[in-house]
């Protein structure tokens, strides 16, 4: 089963970290994502870039939209970059996710990914 696994974190925390401490935060990154590839798990992961060149859309009923500069709502934490993995179970998952080291600077948020085939959802 594929899992998305976002990663949200504050951005001024990450702002603040002097040079060093973020090399070695980059330098974990690099060894764990390189253990999900060993492990089979890996499929997809990439940082995002700043909250701050996000830009939201909505379009209602009426079909009017509206675009926003900036992230979707006003919270600490913002999403800061994915994984998508390969696991075999919520559990697995969690195992995995709980090693990634994003979680030490913010959430990881798992979810399962849905399939859509002949225009029928499935889990």
């Amino acid at each position: 089963m594929k899992y998305i696994c976002l990663v949200y974190r504050e951005e001024a925390k990450v702002d603040m970290m002097g040079e060093a401490e973020y090399n070695a935060i980059l330098d974990e990154i690099r060894e764990f994502q390189e253990d999900l590839e060993r492990g089979g798990h890996h499929i997809a992961s990439s940082p995002l870039q700043s909250v701050r060149n996000a830009t939201t859309i909505r379009v209602r009923s009426n079909e009017e939209m509206s675009i926003t500069d900036g992230p979707f709502a006003e919270t600490k934490e913002q999403l800061a970059g994915f994984y998508l993995i390969e696991a075999n179970d919520l559990n697995e998952a969690i195992r995995l996710a709980s090693r990634m080291p994003p979680a030490r600077l913010g959430a990881i948020e798992i979810r399962p990914l849905k399939t859509i085939t002949n225009g029928k959802r499935s889990a």
